[in-house]
């Protein structure tokens, strides 16, 4: 049963890989990934690369132990939770109050006991499975009661799943939650109905201003009329609402000047 922990590595691999990558796209807060390890012990300028570089080592590794028995990708395995295990004892030592970034934004929590358990779990987990005789596919479709009991284990020394239920339980309204970047925004209502209707007649693709209300971001365009074509994009859900409106050049300087709410 030496193969019963690869799913469990394989899965926390790739998990670790995909939040990392969602952490750096969506931005953040300025100076929030400085408060994130690796990334926390890097210079600013190195921040989002040392995450992204370990990103890559994570997806490699999984593939590695998903398709191959190479002992590479076995001691490999190995080596990184070692080395991720030293990372969080330093982390706890020199910026208490840091989290770990093990699975991006969500990792926050500042390092403890649990974390650094975790690690030493996966470590020992990695170093059992170094020796099985299938590659991780195999091992997947045959999973086993230790495989189980390793969840188990790995769950009651994850803090990201108390934090979880806290932002599911307690979730903040959307007009006072961070909503996603600019670009993702942008990016949104591009693949929309609205937009695919009235892009071919605006002046150019991109807009001239941008800003939010509440829960809507809001783009300003021209059109070859010289109005004033704006689209409102939702920002929660996953098939966000998008909303058109079309200003005629004679009105809009007759707009009267507002204040735009703030979140």
């Amino acid at each position: 049963m030496l193969e019963s922990q690869l799913p469990i590595l394989i899965v926390l691999l790739g998990l670790g890989t995909m939040a990392k990558v969602i952490t750096v796209r969506s931005g953040g807060e300025p100076g929030s990934l400085a408060r994130l390890g690796p990334a926390v012990l890097m210079p600013g300028r190195l921040q989002v690369p040392s995450l992204l570089v370990c990103a890559a080592g994570e997806v490699f590794l999984a593939t590695g132990l998903l398709l191959s028995t190479h002992p590479f990708f076995r001691w490999g395995t190995v080596a990184f939770f070692a080395l991720s295990t030293y990372v969080l004892l330093e982390l706890r030592r020199r910026r208490p109050d840091a989290g770990c970034g093990c699975f991006g934004e969500v990792s926050s929590t500042p390092v403890g006991l649990r974390s650094i358990g975790r690690t030493v779990a996966l470590t020992g987990m990695a170093m059992v499975s170094v020796w099985a005789p299938v590659p991780g596919w195999t091992a997947m479709t045959h999973p086993s009661w230790l495989t189980a009991a390793g969840v188990a284990v790995l769950a009651l020394l994850s803090p990201e799943i108390e934090e979880l239920i806290d932002r599911v339980r307690y979730r903040a309204p959307c007009e006072q939650r961070r909503g996603p970047a600019e670009s993702a925004t942008l990016a949104r209502l591009r693949a929309s109905g609205p937009w695919r209707a009235h892009r071919d007649e605006l002046v150019s693709p991109e807009p001239y201003d941008s800003w939010r209300e509440l829960c809507w971001r809001f783009f300003a365009f021209r059109n070859h009329q010289r109005d004033d074509v704006v689209f409102a994009v939702y920002l929660s859900g996953r098939r966000p609402a998008v909303r058109m409106a079309v200003v005629s050049g004679e009105d809009s300087g007759s707009m009267p000047e507002y204040t735009p709410v703030s979140a």
